[in-house]
């Protein structure tokens, strides 16, 4: 994924994270749960804070050359799909199975992220 496309991406989880946030609070506060709205707030923070640091991937992406940046934007991507996304389907009515892809989705944010402190921490020890 290019630098451009990858801020793009992120950009668009943010706008839509916002969107969900909102119509949470707005209009499914009837509808659902403490639970269920608990598990949707929880959804819509990983999602921001993760789309947020897609978005930092992307700025660094364009600010120097490494093979790993893409990967690590992809693996962001995968786990706000799958983390975020797995809680949004459970919410909607999905099937119960959906509930093992939240901590895949999970596990691939924490992979991206110590993927990030490696990348970063190499390029700071060669200086």
């Amino acid at each position: 994924m290019t630098a451009q496309r990858t801020m793009a991406v992120a950009a668009l989880l943010m706008a839509i994270g916002i969107i969900i946030g909102a119509s949470a609070t707005h209009a499914l506060q009837s509808v659902l749960t403490a639970a269920q709205m608990h598990a949707l707030e929880t959804a819509v923070h990983y999602q921001l804070l993760n789309a947020l640091g897609l978005f930092m991937v992307g700025l660094l992406a364009q600010s120097r050359i490494d093979v790993w940046m893409p990967r690590i934007a992809w693996l962001l991507l995968a786990g706000i799909l799958c983390f975020s996304g797995g809680i949004y389907l459970m919410l909607a009515g999905g099937p119960s199975l959906l509930g093992l892809v939240t901590p895949v989705g999970g596990l691939l944010l924490i992979i991206a992220w110590l993927a990030l402190a490696w990348r970063l921490s190499g390029v700071l020890a060669r200086r």
